[in-house]
């Protein structure tokens, strides 16, 4: 069976799918202060986490530009795209551009760009369905249907220790300020139906805020015997199992996975950051 799988570089991906030859990653570019950083596998995550810490100004994300995907269609068998949430990035228009430009030249090529409405494990979700609805024997045009469906049922929520630089990037318009850092309180994030993030509650420390995210999925998951809980952690793992135990204590999920984030997941994340999709 041919086919790609292409996310950005916010498809926060387990080892096993990185080495998997049927994924291919394009990279989006970071910089902070005057240094420019791509993320690829060469992203190293303690010395751009010090670099956020040193830096007086907001580190800055740049997506793929068109060209970037379509090297990657240059490839014998379907193309699918997940992309990072267009109502955060660009990168879905970019690679929307892309597949248009390479229509005109390659007309019989089966291209899909599916817009994730999430970020990180979301991403990763959609793309580990995608391979189990292709190796299943499911046509392109019946993968495209089903995964619209996954995605449109898909939940993601976060808690990072700041959210200084989701505000200084502009990604938490319409929201209200809360004051993390005087009193500790740390919100529960999560995504909307349109791929936009809202506030959904808070708690006083980090811990509090992740029981009360767990008691959240419990309220919220429908039929978790069926899916699989994927949570994302810059540089803690310990507290991403943490919140695995709690949450299935509560919550019967199919089966579970935990991925460090990458560069782009790191940058907005931050050192300490949680997120989960289910």
């Amino acid at each position: 069976m041919s086919y790609r799988i292409i996310g950005d570089s916010c498809t926060d991906l387990p080892d096993g799918l990185r080495k998997d030859e049927h994924f291919k990653l394009v990279p989006l570019t970071l910089t902070v202060d005057n240094t420019v950083i791509n993320d690829n596998l060469s992203f190293d995550q303690k010395d751009f986490l010090k670099r956020i810490r040193e830096s007086q100004g907001c580190p800055q994300s740049a997506c793929p530009s068109p060209d970037d995907y379509m090297r990657e269609f240059d490839y014998n068998g379907d193309i699918y795209v997940v992309t990072l949430s267009s109502g955060l990035s660009g990168s879905y228009n970019s690679a929307e551009l892309a597949k248009r430009l390479y229509l005109e030249e390659n007309p019989h090529k089966k291209i899909e760009i599916i817009d994730s409405r999430s970020a990180s494990v979301g991403q990763t979700l959609i793309s580990m369905k995608l391979k189990e609805l292709i190796e299943a024997g499911h046509r392109f045009d019946s993968v495209i249907k089903k995964i619209n469906e996954f995605r449109d049922g898909l939940k993601t929520k976060f808690v990072l220790e700041s959210l200084d630089i989701l505000k200084k990037n502009g990604r938490l318009s319409g929201i209200q300020a809360v004051i993390c850092n005087v009193l500790n309180i740390k919100p529960i994030m999560g995504g909307t139906s349109e791929g936009t993030i809202c506030k959904l509650d808070q708690a006083r420390g980090i811990v509090k805020a992740l029981i009360s995210m767990a008691k959240m999925i419990e309220r919220d998951v429908i039929k978790p015997y069926e899916k699989i809980l994927a949570i994302a952690h810059c540089n803690n793992r310990e507290r991403a199992q943490y919140i695995r135990d709690e949450i299935l204590k509560r919550v019967p999920f199919k089966d579970s996975v935990i991925v460090e984030t990458a560069g782009v997941s790191t940058m907005y994340a931050n050192d300490g950051g949680i997120i989960v999709a289910y």
